[in-house]
C-alpha cells in the first residue's frame, strides 16, 4: 500500500501510543546546540500563477536579491511532486492543488538563470517510480520542457534513483549527533549543490500537521535506502514504494549499508518519528532559500488520498532565507501558532518540526524575532481550518461608508 495513502481512524492502540509519545516528548527534547539564528521572510499576494514570475522577483529583491546567493553557483531545486503521478483532487490537475505547478517551478528556474547560476537542477523523489523524472513528469501529463527550456544548464533529477557514477549516495552527518539518525545517506546529487532551495506547497500534512519548506525535504530520502522492501544489507537498484515501514512506523532498520537509527527503543510512531527526522535534515543538509507556494493549494491534508482534504486559495507566496523562519510566517498565515506544542492545532498528533529544528539551531520559529517583509501576517491569514472547499477568494475588504 502507497506511503500514507489510508488515514485510519484513531483506535485505542493509535490514542495510548501517541499518549506514550506525547510523554516521551518533553523528556527527549534535544539540547540546544547553538543560539537559533533568524533572517527576514517576505510575503505577497498572488492571486494566479501568471503573476508568479513578477512577484517572487520583487520578494527576492527584498531579501537582498537573487544574484549574491546563486551567481556562478550550481542550484538544488527540491520541488513538492508528493505522491502518485496519477493522484487528483477530483478534476483539478495536481499544480492546482497538492504539487508545485509547472509554471511557478518554470518561472523559478528562469530567475535563477537571469541572476546568474551556473547550474540549476530541478530534483525530486518520485515516487516508487523507477525512471526519470521527465518521465515521470510526462506520466502526470506535464511538458518538462517548460521547466528544462526556463533556463541555461537545467537539469531534471529523480533523487530516488541511484545518482550515476562512482558514488551514488553521500553520508550527511546530522550536527550535534542527530534527533532520529545520526545520519543520512542522500543523492550524490546533494553533495554537488552549492545552493539549495527548498520549493514547497503551503498544505497541512496528515502525519507531520503541517507541510512547508522543511516538511518537503522529507522527499531528499531515497526510497533505494530509507524505502520499503529493500535489501537488509544494501540500497535497491531502484525504488519500490513509499517510506512507511523504516520511516513512519520503525518496524526495520535501513540496509546495514547506512547508519541505523538511533535508539530503536524510541516511540514507534510516525507523529514521533517524522518531525525528528526532517528536523535532522534540514541540520544536516541546509536549505538556504524557502519558497511556499500557495496560490492554489488543498487544506486539510498533503494530498487528495487524505479523507476531507478540499482545494483552496490563499493567494499568496512566501520567501524566506531560513527554513525555519520561513515556514514560522507560513504556519501564522494558515492560522496556525509556530510556538505551538504536541496536542495542539495542527500538531494533534504530532511533535513541532519547528520546534525540534529550532533545538538544533537551524532557525528560530519566534515571530517576534523574523522580520516580516511586505504584507503584514495579520493582514495576509488564510486559516486553512475554516477552508471550506471550491476557490472562492479571499473575502474582500468591507468598503468605506
Amino acid at each position: 500500500m502507497d506511503e500514507g495513502m489510508v488515514v485510519k481512524e484513531i483506535n485505542r492502540r493509535d490514542f495510548l501510543t501517541g499518549l506514550a509519545a506525547s510523554s516521551l516528548a518533553g523528556l527527549m527534547r534535544p539540547a540546544r546546540l547553538r543560539a537559533a539564528p533568524t533572517a527576514p521572510v517576505a510575503v505577497a499576494r498572488c492571486p494566479d500563477f501568471s503573476q508568479y514570475l513578477e512577484t517572487m522577483s520583487k520578494m527576492l529583491d527584498q531579501l537582498g536579491g537573487l544574484g549574491k546567493l546563486v551567481k556562478g553557483k550550481t542550484v538544488t531545486v527540491k520541488v513538492n511532486l508528493t505522491g502518485q503521478w496519477y493522484y487528483r483532487l477530483g478534476f483539478l490537475p495536481a499544480g492546482r492543488a497538492h504539487w508545485n505547478h509547472e509554471q511557478t517551478i518554470g518561472a523559478t528556474v528562469h530567475l535563477l538563470d537571469k541572476a546568474g547560476a551556473r547550474r540549476i537542477r530541478v530534483v525530486e523523489g518520485a515516487f516508487a517510480w523507477p525512471d526519470s523524472l521527465e518521465e515521470f513528469l510526462y506520466k502526470a501529463g506535464w511538458d518538462p520542457n517548460i521547466i528544462l527550456r526556463a533556463g541555461r544548464n537545467v537539469e531534471l533529477i529523480n533523487t530516488n534513483l541511484p545518482y550515476p557514477g562512482k558514488k551514488p549516495y553521500t553520508r550527511f552527518p546530522v550536527p550535534g549527533g542527530g534527533l532520529l539518525f545520526p545520519a543520512y545517506d542522500l543523492s550524490t546529487a546533494y553533495a554537488e549543490t552549492d545552493v539549495l532551495i527548498s520549493m514547497a506547497k503551503i498544505k497541512e500534512h496528515a502525519t507531520a500537521g503541517i507541510t512547508l519548506a522543511i516538511k518537503n525535504m522529507f522527499g531528499i530520502t531515497p526510497t533505494t535506502i530509507y524505502g520499503d522492501r529493500v535489501p537488509e544489507d544494501e540500497p535497491s537498484p531502484i525504488p519500490y514504494a513509499g517510506r512507511s515501514s523504516i520511516m513512519h512506523a520503525g518496524a526495520r532498520q535501513p540496509p546495514k549499508s547506512s547508519p541505523p537509527e538511533l535508539d530503536p527503543t524510541s516511540p514507534r510512531q510516525a507523529g514521533y518519528r517524522i518531525p525528528r527526522c526532517i528536523a535532522d535534515l534540514v541540520a544536516a543538509c541546509p536549505v538556504h532559500l524557502s519558497i511556499l507556494e500557495g496560490i492554489e493549494t488543498m487544506a486539510g491534508g498533503e494530498g487528495p488520498w487524505i479523507r476531507g482534504v478540499r482545494p483552496c486559495r490563499p493567494g499568496l507566496l512566501v520567501a524566506g532565507t531560513n527554513c525555519v523562519t520561513t515556514d514560522a510566517v507560513g504556519m501564522a498565515l494558515m492560522g496556525f501558532d509556530p510556538m505551538a506544542s504536541r496536542g495542539t492545532p495542527p500538531f494533534e498528533n504530532c511533535d513541532n518540526t519547528l520546534e525540534l529544528a529550532e533545538h538544533l539551531g537551524v532557525g528560530t520559529r519566534d515571530l517576534r524575532q523574523i522580520e516580516v517583509i511586505g504584507i503584514p501576517i495579520r493582514d495576509a491569514v488564510f486559516k486553512f481550518r475554516e477552508a471550506t472547499g471550491g476557490f472562492a477568494s479571499r473575502s474582500a475588504p468591507r468598503p468605506a461608508a
